[in-house]
């Protein structure tokens, strides 16, 4: 029985069943292949950051080498922390006010909640993929099954014949509904994961960073 035939032959509810389907399955691969990329990218990027910060003694040359690092969160909140820091030190005769660590944290934490945003871009969408295709996929096949009891009615005749085409057309929507369900759940809970690796490793370095800026500005 060939499948292509099937779904040419398929009622126009269930070919549109199919194509809202193909279209969720081929656009969240391309996300699960960004979302790759991106958090790969953004991962390796921080720990070479990392390697820089943690070995040099002096935070303006830190803020050059971040701004090669533009994939990093770690990075980008360095920035944002460093920027805050110049901006009160520079006020106070090169020494933090007494609110000024309340300030530099509030700069990282918007930072820190930009980058993560950033992050989850996408995840959204394999997480409808994953919980909506497999029912599209059923409604698909329940309106296969149904038109294949009215050709019965229809052709006056219950043979394998009759029935058999019908019921494939209907089985074809719940296959591809969960063809296009199953990797995006998989790529959800991983990249979730992965996620939260890096929020971890963003909440580490904001404390570490107020430390260092505490020790070396502090009054």
């Amino acid at each position: 029985m060939n499948i292509f035939k099937l779904i040419i032959d398929a009622s126009l509810v269930v070919q549109l069943v199919l194509l809202i389907l193909i279209f969720f399955s081929v656009f969240s691969w391309a996300v699960i292949f960004f979302k790759r990329k991106t958090l790969k990218t953004a991962s390796f990027q921080s720990q070479k950051f990392l390697k820089v910060f943690r070995r040099s003694s002096d935070l303006s040359e830190v803020n050059k080498a971040s701004k090669i690092y533009r994939a990093s969160p770690v990075a980008a909140l360095f920035q944002a922390g460093y920027k805050e820091l110049a901006h009160l030190t520079k006020s106070n005769q090169g020494i933090l006010p007494q609110d000024g660590l309340e300030s530099i944290n509030r700069a990282l934490a918007r930072a820190s909640n930009q980058q993560i945003s950033k992050l989850e871009a996408m995840m959204s969408f394999l997480a409808t993929t994953g919980s909506a295709t497999p029912f599209i996929g059923l409604f698909g096949t329940v309106w296969g099954i149904m038109n294949a009891f009215l050709n019965i009615e229809v052709q006056r005749s219950a043979s394998l014949v009759t029935v058999a085409p019908g019921i494939a057309e209907a089985l074809i929507a719940t296959a591809l509904g969960l063809f296009a369900a199953i990797p995006a759940v998989i790529a959800y809970n991983y990249y979730l994961h992965r996620i939260k690796d890096i929020s971890t490793e963003i909440e580490d370095f904001s404390l570490e960073f107020l430390s260092i800026a505490e020790r070396l500005y502090g009054s």
